[in-house]
């Protein structure tokens, strides 16, 4: 199906079971312990040897030599895999770095052997036993010092220009120019990368860990230099992404060799230490924001400038992405600078670009209101635009985003802000509230899906797609619930497995709209075969409570599969909507927060995210993904970071001890609003993603909360207290 027009009324437009907070499908299976996760598939993979990874112990070099003696020869060892003994290894085309090191390496904690032994504690203490000696060359590890550098000074090739900002800048008559940094970012998901790979003749099966299915076994047989049809992959629960499981890594390369090597499965989990420097990260950045505006607080010139590091061969983080898109402004300017460094990968984490830039152009946005003296939300709203700033013949499907601030402002009492900071106290805490928008890009992606109805009237589907604890199960059998007018009881959902359609995936916010589109595809088709079989119209066909009506007959669906299962499948495939117009997700987040007038430590009183996203699909998973993701706004505002040893090259915090992020403590009353919205210009499900929405923006709100109550602008994240405590009022 080929969706190139806005949507007009469908059967999802019904809304009997889509848009209502139904109980995930898949929770009883995960609360008890019944779901099995990739390390966990040992039914499927019976008498796996365990492998462990050893990594690199320097960030840039080569490894001079590699004793595995010892280890080859201790108890229950079967193997040792390194880059003498794995056979000719290609590069995944998402990989920057090689999944397997050696001689070079490429950074640190690159994986540069796997022991493989009866048990885990073998394979664990054999690898302790490998000696390995390096020469160790220079690297390139500080951000800072890498900006300063001619070839990232000044404008770049790349640059976006609307207008004349240097000529706008200069006559505005208040202007702001302020640098914001956010430091490298983890991961942190529960589930560490695990896989258990098996061959059965030339055939692999990889069980892992992985958002992306078809990306990652597209990229498993680039890396193996075996066909593709030669691989299955299966990932059908995940315990947590995050951006990180978007691509391959050196569990499942490392548990692929190992297997074929000792001819028995292998199963590979990284230890919860290397995940931090042998998988990838969000970089950390240096934003400049450049903003000019008249007294009556109109912006004429607005410019985003952001520069970060990555491997050779990698790409920026994209902070700038909002600031094109979200206020008007007639002279613009937007860039981003790449600087090599030699630390481990930097690549997607939740909300990639947008979570980083707002965190910096919120402030810089309450900071421009203070100069105009305005309040930081009529700043915003009077700088409202319904189309995109540098194209505006191209209008906004659906922009929502001046009815989230009033309609937060109204909730969170907004009202009764103090303007002046440190004006407000309750004992020893200094109260503040801070706001922020919120924007992410709405994102489509082709899906297909498998949808299969029984003599017994059981419609299964079959997808790739996954379901990383976002409730992609659910979403989908409520689509074909829906669709096929059956309740959700009579509807099983298959998912994570190469051998079903592919899905979109899980990613970029764009996973649920379409991977439920997709099934909506094949749905309709279902449907059509379904009428045909039984004598009806398909156009007219009606499809409720088990039944099909038609031409004054109700025939129960089953029947239609009497004389045999009906399988139909189709894929959701998009004309060019998306260039004729911009398609983004809105918000608007609030914060309160309490910041102890002696020793500077922030408590987070309250938050209130108020969401634009289209049509929600469940919005009791939907609440839980915002929930979510504003906590992760809170670890990242106030908490997180990876700290890099610029002199050896790698990320010292590198485990859940050093690596701060929030628990139930630092997390009190969250509360969350959703539009009524459809965007017909998206999906046939006129929905958009949300989960990604839920992050962008709370960083910032949190810094100009602390603001409000201190009077102390903080311009590097984290906000911590060691950067309030000289700014500080007396305590009263």
């Amino acid at each position: 199906m080929r969706f190139d027009t806005p949507a007009t009324n469908n059967p999802i437009d019904q809304l009997k079971i889509v848009g209502k907070a139904v109980d995930r499908v898949d929770g009883r299976l995960k609360t008890t312990g019944a779901a099995p996760y990739a390390y966990e598939q040992n039914e499927a993979a019976p008498d796996a040897a365990y492998g462990y990874i050893v990594g690199a112990a320097i960030a840039k070099g080569r490894i001079r030599s590699m004793n595995t003696s010892a280890a080859r020869h201790a108890a229950g060892v079967l193997e040792v895999v390194t880059a003498d003994n794995a056979g000719r290894l290609g590069r995944g085309s998402k990989n920057t770095a090689s999944l397997l090191g050696g001689p070079e390496i490429q950074h640190y904690h690159q994986a540069i052997a796997l022991v493989i032994a009866e048990t885990f504690e073998q394979a664990r203490a054999a690898a302790q036993l490998i000696e390995v000696s390096y020469d160790e060359a220079a690297g390139a590890f500080d951000l800072a010092a890498a900006k300063g550098e001619p070839a990232l000074s000044g404008p770049q090739k790349g640059d976006k220009r609307i207008g004349d900002f240097e000529g706008a800048y200069a006559g505005a008559a208040v202007r702001l120019d302020a640098t914001y940094t956010t430091p490298d970012h983890s991961h942190a998901m529960m589930e560490p990368h695990a896989s258990i790979a098996a061959w059965n003749g030339d055939q692999l099966t990889v069980w892992t860990s992985n958002q992306m299915v078809d990306w990652g076994r597209g990229d498993l047989a680039r890396t193996l230099g075996v066909p593709k049809n030669k691989i299955r992959l299966v990932s059908p629960y995940i315990g947590g992404g995050f951006g990180g499981k978007l691509f391959l890594r050196a569990d499942a390369v490392l548990a692929a060799l190992g297997a074929r090597l000792v001819r028995r499965p292998v199963k590979v989990a990284l230890p919860r230490p290397m995940i931090f420097n042998n998988t990838t990260h969000r970089p950390a950045t240096i934003q400049r924001i450049r903003i000019g505006a008249a007294r009556d607080g109109r912006i004429s010139a607005i410019a985003h400038e952001s520069w970060s590091g990555d491997l050779a061969g990698g790409k920026p983080e994209d902070a700038i992405q909002q600031t094109r898109l979200l206020y008007a402004g007639a002279n613009r300017m937007t860039g981003t600078r790449l600087a090599q460094l030699d630390l481990p990968e930097g690549n997607a984490m939740r909300a990639p670009g947008e979570a980083s830039g707002l965190m910096a152009l919120e402030i810089a946005m309450d900071e421009m209101a203070e100069k105009l003296k305005m309040d930081p939300i009529m700043f915003r709203i009077k700088n409202e635009t319904k189309v995109d700033p540098e194209n505006p013949a191209r209008p906004f499907s659906q922009r929502r985003l001046i009815e989230c601030l009033r309609t937060g402002a109204e909730r969170f009492g907004w009202k009764e802000r103090n303007p002046a900071p440190a004006s407000r106290r309750e004992g020893q805490w200094m109260i503040g509230m801070g706001v922020a928008a919120a924007f992410r890009n709405n994102l489509v992606m082709r899906s297909g899906a498998r949808l299969r109805l029984s003599p017994a009237g059981v419609v299964t589907v079959e997808t790739d797609m996954t379901d990383i604890g976002t409730g992609s199960y659910t979403i989908i059998a409520q689509t074909a619930a829906e669709m096929m007018g059956v309740g959700l009881d009579r509807v099983t959902v298959k998912l994570g497995d190469s051998d079903f359609p592919i899905s979109a995936g899980s990613g970029g916010q764009w996973g649920a709209n379409s991977s439920t589109a997709g099934v909506y595809a094949a749905a309709v088709k279902l449907r059509e075969a379904v009428a045909q079989r039984l004598g009806l119209d398909p156009a007219s066909a009606e499809f409720a409570d088990g039944m099909v009506r038609g031409a004054g007959k109700a025939i129960p669906l089953a029947q239609a599969a009497m004389q045999g299962e009906l399988v139909v499948e189709d894929t959701m495939e998009y004309g060019d909507l998306s260039k004729r117009y911009q398609q983004s997700t809105f918000g608007a987040h609030f914060v309160e927060v309490g910041v102890d007038s002696n020793t500077g430590e922030i408590r987070i009183r309250r938050m209130l995210a108020v969401c634009a996203a289209g049509r929600i699909l469940n919005p009791k998973s939907a609440r839980s993904q915002v929930i979510g993701a504003m906590t992760m706004g809170v670890g990242s505002a106030l908490m997180e970071e990876l700290v890099v040893d610029k002199r050896r090259g790698f990320f010292v915090n590198h485990d859940l001890a050093g690596y701060e992020v929030p628990v139930h403590a630092d997390i009190p009353h969250q509360e969350v609003v959703f539009i009524e919205e459809t965007d017909p210009v998206s999906s046939p499900m006129k929905a958009k993603g949300v989960g990604e929405l839920g992050l962008c923006g709370v960083g910032a709100a949190i810094a100009n909360a602390v603001y409000n109550a201190t009077g102390v602008r903080v311009r590097d994240y984290p906000v911590t207290l060691d950067k309030l405590l000289k700014g500080l009022p007396d305590a009263a």
